[in-house]
């Protein structure tokens, strides 16, 4: 396994570190592939286990039955960091792997002697967590304020936003989940945003075609919680 470099970690949280915290992880961090569904952290279970990922994404969902996402983390962040760092050991909601790819593991005792130790460490990681509380309290406004056609739009755009390319693998069943919305309203859903050539639907995939189209649609609905990742973790 080759030795890791801050210089050539692709996950922008730990990019953003100083030198010195960066070199406090370093050593515990371990490669790992998160598989398509994967749960990282079940609910109700003592978190053992953080990710920083590399590429691909994860979602937080809740309700009893899982089947409303409340959050994504991609590379811009750590996966379950909101309850560690807030104190917490466990979490109801179930944090899984929506699109496939690598991350760095770091043991929940690891991560929390380091950032015990570093004062920096220990605000960097908070200003991710105010980002991911803003980007729960953003959803929350999009559900109440707006149709299942910009609700839709907003969520390929910050899918788009932890993607390589342009394509995303989902299927209308998986996505109408995401959404809390029924599959028959995230199809019609899907065939507006196609008929408005801002997306390609094939079977088992999405395509964005038209980002800007598809960020005049979401109009405010979109952008707060990454302008304030930008600014509270980027330009620190």
């Amino acid at each position: 396994m080759h030795q890791l470099q801050h210089a050539t970690v692709q996950n922008r949280l730990l990019k953003a570190l100083p030198a010195d915290d960066f070199a406090r992880l370093q050593p515990h961090l371990r490669f790992m592939t998160g598989e398509l569904r994967q749960t990282l952290i079940a609910p109700d279970e003592t978190i053992r286990t953080l990710y920083f990922p590399e590429s691909g994404f994860s979602s937080i969902v809740s309700g009893s039955s899982g089947k409303v996402e409340v959050g994504l983390i991609g590379r811009e962040g750590l996966v379950g960091a909101t309850p560690v760092l807030l104190g917490v050991d466990q979490t109801p909601f179930h944090h899984f792997v929506q699109h496939a790819g690598e991350m760095l593991a770091i043991d929940t005792a690891d991560l929390m002697a380091a950032v015990d130790e570093s004062p920096s460490l220990r605000k960097l990681l908070l200003r991710f967590v105010q980002t991911l509380l803003l980007q729960t309290a953003q959803t929350a406004f999009v559900n109440a304020t707006y149709n299942i056609d910009v609700r839709l739009a907003r969520w390929l755009l910050m899918c788009h936003d932890r993607l390589e390319g342009d394509d995303l693998a989902l299927t209308h069943e998986f996505l109408s989940t995401m959404l809390g919305a029924q599959r028959s309203s995230t199809t019609l859903a899907v065939q507006a945003l196609e008929g408005h050539r801002m997306i390609r639907a094939r079977r088992g995939r999405i395509t964005i075609l038209d980002r800007l189209a598809m960020e005049a649609v979401v109009e405010e609905g979109y952008g707060l919680p990454e302008r304030e990742y930008a600014r509270l973790v980027e330009s620190t």
